[in-house]
């Protein structure tokens, strides 16, 4: 095995407890805790891999477990933009309000909590492959159902049934692709799974001006075809087996003799020993959601009602700003590798900050650099969350912790919207020229941004950071208490399948010719 100083020489990833937090952290006392938060935010500076290089670091197996969460987290987001963009269809539809058609996004954001622990105990318990299937096959059923709805109240039903299922994805997609990545890769890794969001409304943009109104049935065809590409991604899914990771996990149990007794013994030992942990994680994503809920849903308003923006001209500053967005994420993901999870964060919503100003007060179509700024700084910082909320958990639950955390956070953030426009009621403009009232929503996104910037920089700061974390029963405390450290050691010293690639194996060879040769005959 190489050293953890070869792997921080060739990967720029060091070992747990050089110059950042680790899970010792947790037993420090609070006032020693506190002496370290300033300390632990130095940039370790790791050095700077070619990003390229450290995608070759995944095998197929892993670039085929990231291709199908990718796929599963994009059409996840064009499933939940189907209805934000066609708000005014279906009001005139239902025969209802736009206010009224917006319960059902709400209900979707209220439910998605109730999906993330559901959907997220079952694949820490039974795997992540026959969850992510089944989390689609009710994809496929509600987004026909919503085609075919007929009345406000089955409209309602549906998509409240949708908000459980949608909220089981988020946690099953990061851990298939991040649980078996190789440690080095695991920044651009998730700042590009993260991106599957953003990626998800574009393609929800195209499609809504490909298929709504184009045929008698309206808008109906949209959510028809939303229901088919889970079909294909479920079949990808079929054709690949559980991470090699769960796959350890579960041996243990199995060596344990009751699985069942073994996960609920699990749980005990996380929950008595991460609570705070826990509690923070869901604070800090609620800072997270409310930085892009915040900065994005009312900012097609502002630009319309504000600023007189044309449809066109509000859809392609949107699609700007979310290429931005991707690019913000899969940079800083990278970025956060070298320079530390937290570090990357905070930086992001200080540029965030600063960048408000022109992004919210400027009039003239030069708001479209601006936007593309703006949605690179906040998409930027989420582009680390997927890992950094991974490295945090406990191992046994990662799947329930990343996506109830995630989901409580969105759901504490769904108001945001509604506070935003409270807020704007205070600061009237003169009517537009067809007497609708007209607000300062650019002040207000400001005003707001500006506190949720501040709050997220804040919690980040006083929070830990485990990164390099290894994510192998080998390196998991909690699951050697429950099932005893002899029965780990009994698993791990067999191997689970297939030839594995270590990673630390992988710098030192690289450093000889040799060890490059092997390294190709490997891959």
């Amino acid at each position: 095995m190489a050293t953890y100083a070869a792997d921080e020489e060739a990967y720029g990833t060091p070992p747990l407890g050089t110059g950042e937090a680790s899970p010792e952290s947790e037993k420090m006392s609070v006032s020693r805790y506190i002496m370290t938060r300033i300390p632990t935010l130095k940039p370790p500076m790791a050095k700077a891999p070619n990003p390229f290089k450290l995608l070759c670091l995944l095998n197929v197996q892993q670039w085929l477990f990231f291709s199908v969460a990718f796929c599963g987290w994009t059409w996840d987001a064009f499933d939940f933009f189907t209805v934000s963009l066609t708000v005014e269809d279906l009001a005139e539809s239902f025969g209802k309000t736009k206010k009224d058609i917006t319960w059902g996004i709400t209900l979707v954001l209220m439910l998605r909590s109730v999906g993330s622990i559901s959907f997220g105990i079952a694949a820490d318990r039974y795997g992540r492959k026959w969850t992510f299937i089944v989390n689609n096959i009710l994809f496929i059923i509600l987004e026909l159902g919503t085609g075919f709805c007929q009345t406000y109240k089955q409209f309602l039903a549906v998509r409240a049934l949708f908000g459980i299922a949608m909220g089981g994805l988020y946690g099953n997609a990061a851990a298939t692709a991040l649980e078996d990545c190789p440690d080095a890769a695991r920044g651009i890794v998730s700042g590009m799974l993260q991106q599957g969001y953003a990626f998800g409304y574009l393609l929800a943009t195209v499609f809504y001006r490909a298929l709504v109104n184009t045929t008698s049935h309206g808008w109906r065809p949209l959510f028809w075809f939303g229901a088919c590409p889970p079909v294909l991604i479920i079949l990808f899914r079929l054709c690949l087996p559980e991470t090699n990771t769960h796959i350890e996990r579960h041996k243990v149990r199995q060596a344990n003799g009751n699985i069942g007794k073994t996960f609920i013994s699990e749980g005990k030992v996380a929950l008595k020993r991460h609570w705070l942990l826990l509690c923070y994680m869901v604070l800090l994503m609620a800072g997270f959601n409310f930085m892009s809920h915040g900065s994005q849903d009312l900012y097609p308003t502002m630009l319309g009602s504000q600023y007189g923006f044309s449809p066109d001209a509000i859809t392609v500053t949107q699609v700007v700003a979310n290429l931005g967005a991707m690019s913000g994420g899969t940079v800083v993901g990278y970025c956060s590798q070298i320079f530390g999870r937290r570090f990357s964060i905070i930086v992001m919503c200080v540029i965030g900050g600063a960048l408000l100003y022109p992004y919210t007060l400027i009039s003239s179509k030069r708001i479209i650099a601006a936007a593309f700024f703006e949605q690179f700084c906040v998409q930027g910082a989420w582009g680390v969350i997927p890992i950094h909320l991974m490295e945090l958990s406990p191992g046994s639950f990662r799947t329930f912790v990343v996506g109830t955390a995630y989901q409580l956070g969105n759901l504490a953030s769904s108001a945001s919207s509604t506070i935003e426009t409270t807020i704007g009621e205070r600061f009237p403009l003169p009517p537009s020229k067809t007497g609708e009232s007209r607000y300062k929503y650019g002040l207000v996104i400001c005003i707001f941004m500006g506190a949720v910037f501040a709050y997220t920089i804040v919690l980040t700061a006083i929070g830990p950071e485990y990164r390099g974390r290894k994510m192998g029963v080998a390196h998991d405390e909690d699951l050697a208490a429950a099932a005893g450290q002899d029965t780990v050691e009994q698993v791990i010293n067999r191997p689970i399948g297939g030839a594995e690639v270590d990673v630390d194996e992988f710098a030192e060879a690289e450093k000889s010719p040799k060890g490059r040769a092997e390294q190709k005959e490997v891959v």
